[in-house]
């Protein structure tokens, strides 16, 4: 699917908030950011980027293509682990600026590739006075859905810095 046919111009803003074309707005490195929460129980499973690419093969497929900026690679989430988002549904926002993946996830259900289900599995505490330390976080789940070593072996593991 080539991006440059399914995308509209961005021409003003009544057209882009109001009209039916998608024209998203991607930034200045070309990406748009994504939402993906689980479609059955609305918990927030990660965020992450798309490219022109991504977003259109994402809506070619119906499932979960994102853009590496680590990396610097287009990625279809699960190829490696198994773990495909299988879009339910894709909504855009109101400036098309930010999109939102609803999705359901094969495997065991996690979207982490820490092995974690999601990836907001820590907390920030708030409210804490000031310090000289570095906040503490807390966990918010202790026990991995699957080991990253396992699914992610040797230099393809994403989680290795």
């Amino acid at each position: 699917m080539d991006p440059g046919k399914i995308f509209g111009a961005r021409k003003t803003v009544e057209q882009v908030e109001e009209g039916h074309e998608l024209a998203p707005k991607f930034d200045a490195d070309g990406l748009i950011p994504a939402v993906t929460t689980d479609y059955r129980t609305g918990e927030l499973l990660m965020h992450g980027y798309m490219n022109a690419e991504a977003l259109a093969r994402s809506i070619e497929t119906g499932e979960a293509h994102y853009y590496s900026r680590s990396r610097q690679v287009l990625w279809h989430k699960g190829a490696t682990s198994g773990l495909v988002q299988k879009i339910r549904q894709l909504l855009i926002d109101d400036d098309q600026d930010c999109v939102w993946l609803r999705v359901d996830v094969g495997g065991n259900g996690a979207s982490c590739h820490v092995g974690y289900r999601s990836c907001f599995y820590r907390r920030v505490p708030t409210g804490a006075g000031q310090s000289d330390a570095p906040l503490q976080l807390e966990f918010t789940e202790t026990e991995k859905v699957f080991d990253p070593d396992e699914v992610y072996p040797g230099a393809e593991n994403p989680t290795r810095l």
